[in-house]
């Protein structure tokens, strides 16, 4: 089970911090009592402190004199996103992981010019997934963050991408830039700048993964499907990275992949200068401790 195996990988590094912004949730704290019964990490929770420890008291007890966790009262949302933020800026934690906070509010204390975590790169969502039946992971990239990507933003998504699967294990990643065809159509722009993103690739513009594209979905996942096409290439059937060409195809693709494939997903955002974990409340335990480990495992590769 690869995201079994991230999670052992991510206890075998040395321990790190996460820095949990609004963590008076029970589903995020279960995933923080998971990880720290795994020695995963330390915690630094940022909220209202009576309502977490009346969670942990109820479901978690064992935790209230546990030296894993630290918890910081800041009832206000903006307060606790502006001081879980402040933690990684200062280098006091490792990752940054949302709680019981909107978004838009935390995303606006990471943005933050005096002590947000801008770096370079523009941010993107990036997931791993572990799909019954099928026989490696697989990135699906971006889902969450960019609406509609033009050609040097899918360039940095693919490179923020790519740096993630190096750090857990995919050492250069195969990229497929997916489209509805895998022909360059000039009236399809995502095409076009799958060809463009391939020649990139091929000219060193984007190092430490294989582009090819465009390539459509059977096409990258499938070796057999991309016989049936006489497609040959490095990546068509062998695609370890899903470039979607839009929020929407990728909001589709990853709820597919959750509700109808059952797949297992961790996921956090890349380009910052520390991997941030963006919960939703819909997803399971389960899954925001497999993003934890996603998040802590790529926490040692950022990129300066």
């Amino acid at each position: 089970m690869f995201l079994e195996g991230l999670i052992r990988k991510a206890a075998e590094h040395s321990k790190k911090t996460v820095a949990v912004a609004q963590a008076g949730d029970q589903g995020v704290l279960e995933a923080v009592a998971q990880a720290v019964q795994l020695g995963l990490a330390n915690f630094l929770l940022y909220g209202n402190k009576e309502k977490i420890m009346a969670v942990l008291k109820q479901h978690h007890p064992e935790l209230l004199e546990d030296e894993a966790i630290t918890i910081y009262h800041y009832p206000l949302a903006n307060e606790a996103a502006r001081e879980a933020v402040k933690s990684v800026s200062e280098k006091k934690a490792n990752v940054l992981m949302k709680g019981h906070v909107q978004t838009s509010v935390i995303l606006k204390a990471v943005l933050d010019r005096d002590f947000g975590l801008r770096s370079e790169s523009i941010l993107s969502h990036t997931a791993v997934f572990e799909v019954p039946g099928y026989n490696r992971p697989i990135l699906v990239t971006d889902a969450a963050m960019n609406i509609a990507p033009d050609l040097a933003e899918k360039a940095a998504i693919v490179k923020n991408a790519s740096l993630l699967a190096q750090s857990i294990g995919i050492s250069v990643p195969k990229v497929a830039p997916i489209c509805a065809v895998e022909t360059v159509n000039s009236k399809m722009q995502a095409t076009l700048d799958a060809a463009s993103l391939a020649a990139m690739n091929q000219r060193g513009q984007i190092s430490g993964c294989i582009i090819d594209g465009p390539l459509a979905l059977d096409n990258a996942v499938s070796s057999l499907a991309a016989e049936h096409k006489g497609i040959t290439s490095d990546v068509a059937g062998k695609a370890d990275i899903l470039l979607v060409p839009t929020v929407e195809a990728g909001n589709i693709l990853y709820k597919s992949l959750v509700y109808f494939a059952r797949a297992k997903v961790g996921a956090v955002i890349c380009g910052a200068k520390a991997p941030i974990i963006l919960t939703s409340r819909s997803d399971s335990s389960e899954s925001k401790l497999y993003s934890l480990a996603v998040a802590l495992c790529s926490s040692t590769h950022i990129r300066d």
